[in-house]
Formats: C-alpha cells, sequence, structure tokens
C-alpha cells in the first residue's frame, strides 16, 4: 500500500452546502478501514466545525483556520500554529464596517469585496499578515501560514510523508497543500485553474467526487497517479523519453568496476532530494560517507544497529547511510535481515524511505544455499541494488527485479537475470561510457540508453574501504621484498603507518621504480593519487625525507585516516 492517507478540503469539496452525505461519510469510513488515514484541511474555525459537523472525530487531524490550529480528534489535542490576530487589525476593521468579519484563534474571515478594506488596514498598523482567498471568502493569517504548513505540521505528528498522500480540493487555496502532495484530484465543480493543475480531474462533484477517488485509490493504489508525479526520472533516454524508476520498481545497477555505478548512486539521491523522496543507503565500503543531505551512522571503528537506523529512519525529512565498513560479511548478512524486517513494519506504517539503495549488493544477498534476506524484497518494493556482476546475487532477489541498468559489456548480465525471470534477453544498443542500458525486465518494451550524468557533489570512491578496509595480503603492499614476513599494507592506514618508518633506502627503491603509483592506481583505484606519486617519484632532486612528507600527506588529504 503506498498512499496511506486522504487530505481532503471540507467546503465545496467534502461538503455541499455545508453538509456532508451519508454517501461520502460511508467512503470515508470505508477508507479508514482499509488502513489508511483521514485529514480534514479547512479554512473553517474548529467550533464552527464541531457544531456543523458531528462526524469530526472520524478524521485523523484536522488542520482548521487555514493551517493556523491543528486538531487531534482523538486526544482532543489542539496546537495553534500561528500567533493570535491583532487586537489593533480587529478594531481597524470594524472602523471600517468590515462585515461579516469571524476572529479566530489565528485566522480573521470574512468576504469579498472587504480585501481593499483589509489590505488598507495592513498598511495603515504595518501589520506583517496576509491575505488568502477561497473563492469568495477572504481570510487574513499570520505570515506563512497556510493549508501546505498546517497539512506538513499534521504529517509530521503522524509520521508520514507527503508523498504517500492523495489530496483533494476545489479553491485557490487549496493549490499548495494539493501540490505538495504524491498525488491531487479536482472535484468536478472545482475552479478551472484548480482543475488544470491536479493530478486527476473528477466526473463527480463535492463529495460524490470524493467518493470516487476514494474507490479509485482502494482499488488501483498508486495506479491513480501519473509517472511524472510517482517516479524519478534518470533519462530521457536517446529519443528524448523519460525513463522512470517508481517506488514499487527493484532495481539492478550492474556493471564491471569503474563504470559509474556509485557514481550513479550519488547522482539518483540527488534526484531524489530533489523530488523530497526520502531515502537509505546501506553502504559497506565508505563510498558515501560525505554523502549530501543525509546522515551517517556506522563508521570505521563503530557498525551500525537496525534500532538505530530504524530511529533515525522514523524522522520525517531524514535521509540516512548506513555505513557497514566495521562488520564482517557474516555481520553484514544478519543486519540486512534483521533491518528488512524492520524496514518492512516501518514502510507499512509510515511509507518511509522511499527507496532503499543497497552498494555491492552481493556482501548482503550473495549466491548460497542459506536465505539472507532476499525473501523480505517481494514485500519491500523501491529497493536498488548495485554490484558487479548478477551471478554473485542470490537468485531469490533477482527473480524479484524489476529494472536493470547496465553499464559496459551487458549481454552476460542481462542473460543472467532474464534466465531467472523466465524472459528473452533484450537486444538493445550497446551503452557507450557514460551510459546504461535500462530495461524493464517484464515489459515488452525495448531496452533503452540513458546517460550515467554525474553527480554535482564529488564522489568519493571507496575511500572509506582504502583507508580503514581490508585488501588483503594477495593486493597488500609490501615494503621492502617479496617475502611472507615483509610489513605488509593492506589499506591506507597502514600505508601511512608503515611509509613513515621504512628504511630511506626501501622508500626509494619503490619511489624510483613506480611501485607507489602502481599500487595506488590498481589497487586503490586512485587516478589522481597515482599521478601524484609518480610525480613525486620522478623529481630525483627532492630529498628522501621531503618526498616521503609529499606522498604521505598527499594520502590525507584525499582520504579519512583513523
Amino acid at each position: 500500500m503506498y498512499f496511506l492517507a486522504l487530505a481532503a478540503d471540507y467546503d465545496g469539496t467534502l461538503a455541499d452546502q455545508g453538509v456532508v452525505s451519508a454517501e461520502t461519510l460511508e467512503a470515508l469510513r470505508a477508507f479508514k478501514r482499509s488502513g489508511r488515514r483521514l485529514l480534514l484541511v479547512t479554512g473553517r474555525e474548529l467550533d464552527d466545525l464541531r457544531r456543523s459537523f458531528p462526524d469530526l472525530p472520524l478524521f485523523d487531524r484536522v488542520i482548521a483556520e487555514n493551517g493556523g490550529l491543528l486538531y487531534d480528534s482523538e486526544s482532543g489535542r489542539e496546537r495553534l500554529l500561528g500567533s493570535p490576530p491583532p487586537a489593533e487589525f480587529v478594531r481597524k476593521l470594524m472602523e471600517k464596517n468590515v462585515a461579516p468579519i469571524s476572529v479566530g484563534r489565528t485566522i480573521v474571515a470574512t468576504w469579498r469585496p472587504h480585501e481593499t478594506a483589509i489590505l488598507q488596514a495592513i498598511q495603515e498598523l504595518h501589520l506583517d499578515l496576509q491575505i488568502t482567498f477561497n473563492k469568495a471568502a477572504v481570510m487574513v493569517l499570520p505570515p506563512g501560514v497556510n493549508k501546505t504548513s498546517g497539512l506538513k505540521a499534521a504529517l509530521d505528528e503522524l509520521d508520514l510523508s507527503p508523498h504517500n498522500v492523495v489530496a483533494v480540493g476545489d479553491a485557490e487555496n487549496d493549490y499548495g497543500f494539493m501540490a505538495a502532495c504524491g498525488c491531487s484530484a479536482a472535484v468536478a465543480n472545482a475552479l478551472p485553474t484548480v482543475a488544470e493543475s491536479a493530478d486527476i480531474r473528477l466526473k463527480s462533484d463535492h463529495g460524490a467526487g470524493v467518493v470516487e477517488l476514494l474507490r479509485e485509490v482502494q482499488a488501483r493504489d498508486m495506479g491513480v497517479a501519473p509517472l511524472s508525479r510517482l517516479g524519478v526520472d534518470i533519462g530521457p533516454d536517446r529519443d528524448g523519453a523519460p525513463a522512470y524508476l517508481l517506488p514499487t520498481d527493484t532495481a539492478l545497477v550492474v556493471g564491471p568496476s569503474g563504470c559509474g555505478k556509485s557514481s550513479f548512486a550519488t547522482r539518483f539521491t540527488e534526484l531524489l532530494v530533489d523530488k523530497r523522496f526520502e531515502f537509505c543507503v546501506i553502504d559497506p565500503e565508505g563510498d558515501y560517507e560525505n554523502l549530501r543531505d543525509a546522515i551517517r551512522l556506522g563508521d570505521g571503528a563503530t557498525p551500525p544497529s537496525t534500532e538505530r537506523a530504524i530511529h533515525f529512519l522514523r524522522e520525517s525529512g531524514l535521509n540516512l547511510v548506513v555505513n557497514t565498513i566495521a562488520m564482517t560479511l557474516d555481520e553484514r548478512q544478519r543486519l540486512l535481515e534483521t533491518f528488512l524486517r524492520a524496514l518492512l513494519e516501518l514502510r507499512h506504517e509510515t511509507g518511509r524511505p522511499h527507496f532503499l539503495l543497497i552498494d555491492e549488493a552481493h556482501h548482503f544477498l550473495p549466491r548460497s544455499d542459506a536465505e539472507h534476506g532476499e525473501a523480505l524484497l517481494s514485500r519491500i518494493p523501491g529497493v536498488v541494488l548495485i554490484t558487479v556482476k548478477p551471478e554473485l546475487v542470490a537468485r531469490a532477489a533477482l527473480a524479484e527485479i524489476d529494472v536493470v541498468l547496465g553499464a559496459g559489456p551487458v549481454q552476460s548480465a542481462f542473460a543472467a537475470i532474464a534466465e531467472v525471470n523466465g524472459v528473452a534477453a533484450p537486444r538493445g544498443p550497446v551503452p557507450n561510457a557514460g551510459e546504461f542500458l535500462f530495461w524493464r525486465v517484464k515489459d515488452s518494451g525495448p531496452a533503452r540508453i540513458v546517460p550515467n550524468r554525474a553527480p554535482a557533489q564529488p564522489h568519493n570512491r571507496h575511500r572509506g574501504k582504502y583507508a580503514a578496509g581490508d585488501v588483503g595480503r594477495l593486493k597488500g603492499f609490501r615494503f621492502g621484498h617479496l617475502g611472507e614476513d615483509a610489513p605488509c599494507a593492506k589499506n591506507l592506514n597502514d600505508f601511512v603507518r608503515l611509509a613513515a618508518a621504512v628504511e630511506d633506502g626501501v622508500w626509494l627503491r619503490h619511489l624510483r621504480s613506480g611501485d607507489f603509483a602502481a599500487w595506488f592506481l590498481n589497487v586503490i583505484r586512485d587516478e589522481q593519487l597515482a599521478r601524484t606519486a609518480a610525480e613525486i617519484g620522478s623529481q630525483t632532486g627532492l630529498p628522501t625525507a621531503e618526498s616521503r612528507r609529499r606522498i604521505i600527506e598527499s594520502v590525507k588529504e584525499r582520504y579519512v585516516l583513523s
């Protein structure tokens, strides 16, 4: 279930001439019985609603006074979201014969054509107030208070994301909160401009239109919304068409090391932030330790926990990187299984996070006889798995794949996915460097080429892995000679420590032979660091101590060492 709540305007939407029909009320009750929430977003004052609408307790939250007051129907708690109207302002309006006039906890309301007198009063008193219209109604509120801000406060209390809310309204003061939600609908009697901006134009007016919407959402869930609202466009393809990844997709990003998979993941998180989707990254190698718009849990010395991760993900608007570099492979696999179970419950309650990215997915969901949580993927959509080869990933996980993004030679990777899913591999064009082949596995359409654009932020590829991880003795840097007892740097922490202590003769032999540059390039895979080492090695007149200092400082500048 993707859409977890309805946010509805009252007058002109739910209510016709101030009355909500019995059919509309029954549809609201059925919607709530499906496990979803109801929010009422209205310009009316709360006391007025209580008198005129006895079924008000049906709603989990009431955003009254056009966003100025938040009411919890179950507890009866009222929360002011703005300051009270200035008394001198109300007196000034009365002096100007503005009537009828209603003064609420945060709102002053009247009718056209009194907006001119209201504006004059605001200017004469030098007040910071805003005027909002609802067809013939005129409302005055504190700055920044509106239905959108009130809905946000209500959703924060309910731990819900606006993406998982369907909104319905009819008038100009409904624009903002409708646009803020994951899908918007306009009843048939809505103002033309409101109807034009809505994702769905309902055939029926007032409450009958809301009934129409509720039944559609219960029957089709996210199928009611356009792809442009639901999806994240990672295209366009070569023909200019969008290529969407959806919150219902399980995607696989596959390709050889260095082809841009992690850069794609970084760029994808930027696109998610742009659309206000929330995400979590499982990061086994420290690639995302400085990812913008996210906080980090775990580091090279401290492993993360499922409990802490879920605690952070419950916070509205928060994105998380779970760094597992301090964990063994077995520990990572156990963490993912417990995390997925907890995430399943969190998604059911809140809809968040909308996307889960698992880098080096073969670490967590390896091809083996044992199960490591892959069975849970069928119940947790919005997952992006990143790996070098699909053959390394559990078959049960591959069977859940909806979208494949392949870089480099993709034929064998696509054939492996096709075999597991019982479909024919696509005969698509070959992606160039900086491109992916985008394939919807269960669709009959052709695979398409999409760009792999660079992220706006610098991507620190494998910096955590190579700083504090373990490349193994086979790939480690041995100082002095090749024997088993030679000092061996298995990461950059080791390298800096051993480099500072090694004898001058040994240091110079490695430096002049280009051994440092070769290790940085072929094992650490840092071209810039390799170029720096080669340049230092070519300076034959440079004192040994200075060459040692410069290389050690170059490593420290590019990596966070412990």
